[in-house]
This record gives C-alpha cells, sequence and structure tokens, in this order.
C-alpha cells in the first residue's frame, strides 16, 4: 500500500496549489494525488476564455510534477477510512496518509434523459472535444446563461459559428446582474449575431443521425451540430459525508481548513467556509479561491497555522466586455447601478440589510480590495450612500 505524508483528492488548481504550499513548508515529505482527470493539473479559466482567443495550450499546464509529488491520474477515491487513514480508489487500490486534502471540487449538473455525448463544458478534455468539433461544424446550441454559457456562446461566436444560447432567466447572467444589464447583454450578444432564446427552459435534448434537437417547454425546436451545456455543478460531497465529516451545500471546514476530522482538510470549490467580511459560511467555485485556499491548505497541512480570511473575487470576459466582481451578486438584493458610462464602464453595488455584500467592476481594474473595504465595512449604506464610493 502506497503511504504519503500528505494525499490530496482531486487534480485541479486547488490540488496543484495545495502541493506548492506543502512544499514552502517541507521540502521533503511524500505527496500523492488521486485524481479523475487523465490529464496533470492545468489552469481551468482558459478553457472559457484564452483558449479561443489564441492563447497557445502549452500555457495552461501548472507543471504539478515538478514538486516532487506522485500523479495517480485516471483514478477515482471510493472511500475514505478516516480511523485507519487510508483511501481506496476504484480499482481497490489503497493509499495510507498522515494527512488529507479533500480537492475533488464539483460535478457538472447534467440534463435528464440526454444524448450521452452532450458536452458538460468542465475540463481540458471537454475543450479538446468542443475545439475539434468547431473544425468541421458549423452550428451550436449552448445551454445556460450563466458564466460557462455566456463565456462559450462568445468563444463560439468570435470563431464565426452560428451559435443559439438557450437559458430560463429574462436575461443573459440574470441571476446575478439587475434586469438592465442583463437585457442589455441579450441585446449585445444578438448585435453580434448570436441568437439568443431568453426565459426558455429546455424540455428535451434529442439526436437522430449526427444533429441535435433541443425543445424547448413553450414549444420552441431547433437543431444544431453540437450541444453544450453550463447549468451549474454540484460540490463532491459523497466522499465526505460517508466519512462522517460534517456537510452543509460543501464540507464544513474550520478557520484553518480543517474539517471535522482535523487530520483531513477541504479546500476549493467543495469547501464551505466562515467568512468575516460577509459574517456566514460561504461556498465559492472560482480561480481565486481555488488557488489561495488551495495553497493556504497546503501550508496548514505541513504544520503552519494560517487562518484562510480572504473574499475572493473573479472575472469574466464576454466578447470585448469584462467584469470583476467580489463578495455576493444576487438579482434579488437591492443593487445600485454606477455608471461612468452606460453597461460600458461602471459598478454595481449589492445590498442587503444596510450593508455593502457584493461589488461588481464593469470594465473597471485595480479596485478590488477597495471593493474588499467596502463590503468589510459595518455600514449602514442606503441606496443614495453608494454610488461614488469607489475612488476614480
Amino acid at each position: 500500500m502506497p503511504e504519503y505524508t500528505y494525499l490530496i483528492i482531486g487534480g485541479g488548481m486547488t490540488a496543484d496549489a495545495a502541493v506548492k504550499g506543502i512544499r514552502q513548508e517541507d521540502d521533503s515529505g511524500s505527496i500523492g494525488m488521486l485524481s479523475t482527470e487523465p490529464d496533470p493539473p492545468y489552469n481551468r479559466p482558459p478553457l472559457s476564455k484564452g483558449l479561443w482567443k489564441g492563447m497557445k495550450e502549452k500555457f495552461i499546464w501548472r507543471n504539478t510534477d515538478s514538486q516532487d509529488v506522485t500523479l495517480h491520474l485516471s483514478t477515482r477515491a471510493v472511500a475514505i477510512d478516516p480511523d485507519e487513514k487510508v483511501v481506496r480508489d476504484d480499482a481497490g487500490g489503497e493509499y495510507r496518509y498522515g494527512k488529507l486534502l479533500l480537492a475533488a471540487g464539483g460535478s457538472p449538473i447534467h440534463l435528464p434523459d440526454a444524448p450521452e455525448d452532450l458536452i458538460y463544458f468542465r475540463t481540458y478534455q471537454d475543450y479538446q472535444t468542443l475545439a475539434q468539433k468547431v473544425e468541421s461544424l458549423e452550428s451550436f446550441a449552448v445551454i445556460g446563461g450563466g458564466f460557462i454559457g455566456s463565456e462559450i456562446a462568445a468563444a463560439l461566436n468570435e470563431q464565426e459559428k452560428r451559435v443559439t444560447i438557450i437559458f430560463p432567466e429574462s436575461g443573459l447572467c440574470g441571476r446575478i446582474f439587475p434586469d438592465t444589464v442583463s437585457q442589455f447583454l441579450n441585446s449585445y450578444y444578438q448585435e453580434k449575431g448570436v441568437h439568443v432564446l431568453s426565459g426558455e427552459l429546455v424540455s428535451s435534448v434529442t439526436k437522430a443521425a449526427s444533429r441535435y434537437q433541443v425543445t424547448t417547454h413553450s414549444g420552441t425546436m431547433l437543431k444544431a451540430d453540437t450541444v453544450i451545456a453550463g447549468l451549474g455543478i454540484t460540490p463532491n460531497t459523497g466522499l465526505a459525508e460517508a466519512a462522517g465529516l460534517e456537510i452543509d451545500n460543501g464540507i464544513i471546514v474550520n478557520e484553518y481548513l480543517q474539517t471535522s476530522r482535523p487530520d483531513i482538510y477541504a479546500a476549493g470549490d467543495v469547501a464551505r467556509f466562515y467568512n468575516a467580511a460577509l459574517g456566514k459560511r460561504i461556498r465559492v467555485e472560482h480561480e481565486e479561491n481555488a488557488n489561495m485556499q488551495g495553497l493556504t491548505a497546503g501550508l496548514n497541512m505541513a504544520g503552519a497555522a494560517q487562518s484562510y480570511s480572504h473574499l475572493p473575487s473573479f472575472y469574466s470576459d464576454l466578447f470585448d466586455l469584462s467584469y470583476q466582481a467580489v463578495g455576493e451578486m444576487r438579482s434579488d438584493m437591492e443593487i445600485v447601478e454606477d455608471w461612468k458610462t452606460e453597461f460600458r464602464e461602471g459598478t454595481i453595488y449589492y445590498l442587503q440589510d444596510g450593508r455593502i455584500r457584493g461589488v461588481a467592476l464593469w470594465n473597471i481594474w485595480r479596485q478590488l480590495d477597495n471593493a474588499r473595504e467596502l463590503i468589510a465595512a459595518p455600514g449602514p449604506f442606503g441606496k443614495e450612500d453608494v454610488k461614488g464610493r469607489l475612488p476614480d
């Protein structure tokens, strides 16, 4: 049975960041990594952004193997025995650990009764599959109007493909942006040539020969050469739950990212942690959290005692529009729009109970730390108080 000082379940950005954290504190302890993917860790955001704009694939790799780590690729962990400190994989292999990190992320939400070859866009393998199809096919249907759906629809349109995007909200990114902004995005995508089907739930996807048919609840039908779904993820908590760890929409961790078992840590998409600025537990599915939380988990596994108090940011690129955001963003919150140029440059504030809970920076840069300070401020803030709060 392989025995590792540090064992990591997961092979993404969080896992790689944890390896780097471990190596900052311990340059000789053995590290093992179990990943369901066939590829070593890579940067995930370029899959729906930079790689479609000319970025070379060689730049996504994180070179984890240079950190003296044993990678067990295409390997799925299926059970943890926290008393014996053993992990078992789907081929019957067993691995003993001193400290364990759960960084397995989440699994894409699938459409029921849909063809098996739909692309649930998340991994490098998904990117490769879609890139190959772009070389020979013309029409693409994208299901979902959130982060992945909006980015992929823009990327495919820029490859001069016929793109239809279908989503249940009234506007693109309608769960996070006010209706004014999401309706602007609808119009902007349509101007670019994307066919926008808003307010539409998909009732079925079928395939005949090599073509797909997407049918919505309203009876709208469309055909496409390829269907891509970006419907969000569910955190991979099954292993942790079966091992008796505390679960609540993610794996509950303390400020040092330890689970209810102190020698088992969790980080990244799967971890639910307390954030003091928001005054509540949150779970964050974005790059900055993966990198910073993974690094902190690795440091702490190797003997440091660093609390994780960071409020992570995220970003997106939609054609020539970009935004950065931090904190909570929901379209049902009290929202204040503060535009320098409407829909082109400005700040969107999200308020709740007299506090600023989130800030979206629309084509504005270098203001994230100032936004974090506003979110941590006690207030009270009303709608009339927030405009102009961030420096020019």
